[in-house]
């Protein structure tokens, strides 16, 4: 029989749908054709093929060789069915016996003498390769990030003929032992290099205790990138599930990260001339952006005002869903996108509007031009605003004071969060509004300070949520059952803006 069926599959965002590669053989002049919707990386494998099976010591038919790929209506790409089209022309032409690979699924790219390359997007193959019940073959340098995942039998090797051997029964290859990822408790960005900025401080512990967003502005050099580079150490570490989630979006758009794998949250810090795709992803074939890659983590956004507003009016969606969807002509992408904005930003276009020095020289009209490029909307959605002074000469130059570490406040902030998982399955960040009217209730006292603190400030609905979500969080992180004055209090004046 001239036909052969082996599986492997394809990348559509995050999801790895399953591909099957139909290889026949017949007579007529030699050919190599590949249908089934491929683009020009998958239309090369062929003379990456015919060139590994030379070298491995095969014999390449000298027949028609029509290679399917399905589904047809699914697009494809890369070199990732290098390895499955060679097992598939292996098959057909009677060198490897039939039905010898039904029971697994590969993924690799096939380099000319015969050796398997990684390709990236290996976690979502390996995890839908579990769940259908096969085994997975893959390069040796993609089996530890497949390894992630519990419950399935994965094959390393370094070549093809490593796995017609083990697919004949000549050389059987074992199940890949996978090593355990180093744990990592330590904190390099520690709070307590900090001096002063107290307010800031405490507006981080907030911001990490619930998974609230946070506008830093303060005259340039006062330690607001200092201070943002910190909240990743007093954020609790990624619990399995959000680690393969995360995981398989790095898979996905080929960054490596060793840091994730020891169960540090994603820190992004994309610059301030990254363009919109580059932000929430995007491209013909869809591609996560930072704001996926920010995932579970936190987005770090300096410079805020000199943004393209096109660029940050953008993530007003995915603040509010946590998802990011990109549709294109032939196919829609959805990418997760629960992330914790952080933003920092100068007071004017000089820097020192407010500072103790007095050397602002900007006019109204330009502070007003500055501070309107971060649009209402945008604004509306950050939870706290904190002003962050520049420090004076004994401040910066005096014995250090004794401060609290990220590994103390970390602490707490894991305290709080067990108590919102304990109380309503998820951090305060995400609360429904029924989420809201069940566990955000305030006293006659605490509705009015509410309500006064609407009138003053204009604060719209959402605004008016988030800061019961706040004081939610203020009330956790000091072990309160109910919201107090002083905590609805401490969320309202966190909500004022500094400017």
């Amino acid at each position: 029989m001239a036909l052969a069926i082996v599986h492997t599959r394809a990348q559509l965002g995050i999801q790895s749908p399953l591909v099957a590669v139909e290889v026949h053989l017949s007579g007529g002049l030699p050919s190599f054709s590949i249908v089934g919707m491929p683009e020009t990386g998958v239309k090369e494998s062929r003379e990456r093929v015919r060139s590994s099976l030379l070298n491995c010591g095969f014999e390449f038919p000298a027949r028609r060789i029509t290679v399917n790929l399905a589904p047809a209506d699914l697009p494809k790409e890369g070199g990732r069915y290098d390895l499955a089209i060679a097992v598939g022309i292996l098959i057909a032409s009677g060198q490897l016996p039939q039905n010898c690979a039904d029971d697994y699924e590969f993924l690799a790219e096939l380099a000319l003498s015969g050796s398997l390359r990684a390709v990236a997007g290996v976690l979502p193959v390996a995890l839908n390769c579990r769940n259908a019940g096969r085994s997975l073959f893959l390069a040796t340098d993609n089996v530890q990030e497949a390894g992630l995942v519990t419950g399935l039998r994965l094959f390393a090797a370094g070549s093809l003929l490593e796995v017609s051997n083990h697919l004949a029964g000549a050389n059987l290859l074992s199940p890949a032992m996978v090593s355990d990822w180093p744990s990592n408790d330590a904190v390099d960005a520690d709070m307590a290099d900090v001096r002063g900025q107290y307010q800031a401080k405490r507006a981080l512990e907030i911001a990490a205790g619930g998974g609230h967003n946070l506008l830093l502005c303060g005259p340039p050099g006062s330690g607001k990138s200092m201070l943002a580079s910190r909240l990743p150490g007093i954020l609790p570490p990624l619990v399995a599930d959000e680690l393969l989630d995360v995981a398989a979006i790095y898979s996905i758009a080929g960054v490596k990260d060793s840091r994730l794998y020891a169960g540090i949250r994603p820190f992004r810090t994309p610059h301030h001339t990254a363009s919109a795709v580059a932000l929430v992803g995007g491209g013909s074939n869809p591609r996560p952006g930072e704001i996926s890659l920010a995932h579970q983590g936190v987005l770090f956004l300096d410079e805020l005002p000199e943004y393209s507003r096109q660029v940050l009016e953008v993530m007003r969606e995915p603040l509010e869903s946590g998802v990011i969807n990109i549709s294109r002509a032939a196919l829609q992408a959805r990418f997760p996108a629960r992330f914790q904005l952080v933003a920092a930003m100068n007071p004017c276009p000089c820097g020192y509007r407010g500072d103790q020095s007095g050397r602002c020289r900007c006019t109204p009209d330009q502070v007003q031009r500055y501070q309107a490029r971060i649009s209402g909307p945008l604004l509306d959605r950050i939870d706290l605003q904190s002003w962050v002074p520049g420090l004076t000469p004994e401040q910066l130059m005096g014995p250090a004071e004794s401060s609290e570490s990220s590994v103390d406040i970390r602490a707490r902030v894991v305290r709080a969060r067990d108590i919102q998982q304990q109380r309503q399955g998820c951090i305060n960040d995400q609360l429904d509004v029924n989420g809201l009217e069940q566990h955000c209730l305030l006293g006659s006292e605490q509705e009015q300070l509410l309500m006064q603190a609407m009138s003053r400030m204009g604060l719209s609905a959402r605004a008016t949520h988030r800061v019961l979500k706040v004081s939610r969080t203020i009330a956790d992180l000091q072990g309160e059952a109910n919201i107090s004055s002083a905590a609805l209090l401490e969320a309202i004046g966190l909500r004022r803006s500094p400017l």
